[in-house]
């Protein structure tokens, strides 16, 4: 028979605790989004590019990153790296493991970007004495993050999720972490999974939100 008696209250008076692990779940998102895309940028017109030690690497990562787990990627960086003497934390693993998957993603949401944007923009560009760098910092790169707006809020989203994985690595300070740190020690298991995963559809749902209004924003015209 069902004999399980629900403890909310219990529960609830660990909300702060979560609360705090959701912040550092956030940092994490938003520094493996910032050079997720840096790098992303850099690998999209690395395989847009001729040259076969640009484009050679660059499919390279974005191969790894979309065709495996990210939880191996995790590994890779915590467990594997140090195989070769190299540790990191189990914060900096996360972070470079989610970084890493972040990018080839992106890379290709920014590579599909780009090739919507007609080439003779560029060259109308050059045409008026601009440089290549210039006109492409100035008219390309602004057209790509427009096109490639709400699929990286996708991505971001998809970040956020990621992070549940840093547990497996030792990642006790998220939100995924503090919540089997309070299970452990409380046995609620039910409930404190329960808010948890609140916390992450709600942060979701706001990411989500909030970037619709801002695209409704920026890109009315």
């Amino acid at each position: 028979m069902f004999s399980y008696t629900f403890q909310w209250r219990q529960a609830f008076q660990k909300l702060p605790l979560l609360l705090d692990g959701a912040l550092v779940t956030l940092q994490i998102a938003l520094l493996s989004m910032a050079m997720g895309i840096a790098f992303a940028v850099i690998l999209a017109v690395s395989r847009n590019s001729r040259s076969w030690w640009a484009h050679a690497p660059a499919t390279a990562w974005v191969e790894v990153s979309r065709n495996t787990p990210a939880l191996f990627q995790i590994y890779m960086a915590h467990f594997g790296l140090g195989s070769f003497g190299i540790y990191l934390s189990p914060y900096v693993a996360l972070l470079v493991g989610i970084t890493f998957n972040n990018a080839g993603y992106l890379a290709e949401t920014f590579r599909g970007a780009l090739r919507a944007i007609p080439a003779t923009q560029l060259r109308a560009a050059r045409s008026l004495g601009m440089p290549s760098i210039q006109a492409f910092r100035l008219i390309i790169l602004p057209q790509m993050f427009r096109i490639a707006f709400l699929p990286t809020t996708n991505q971001m989203v998809w970040a956020i999720l990621m992070t549940s994985l840093g547990v497996t690595v030792g990642m006790n300070t998220d939100l995924a972490g503090i919540t089997q740190d309070i299970n452990v020690r409380s046995f609620r298991t039910f409930e404190i999974f329960a808010i948890a995963a609140v916390i992450y559809y709600l942060i979701a749902k706001a990411v989500t939100l909030g970037a619709r209004l801002l695209a409704a924003r920026l890109f009315r015209y």
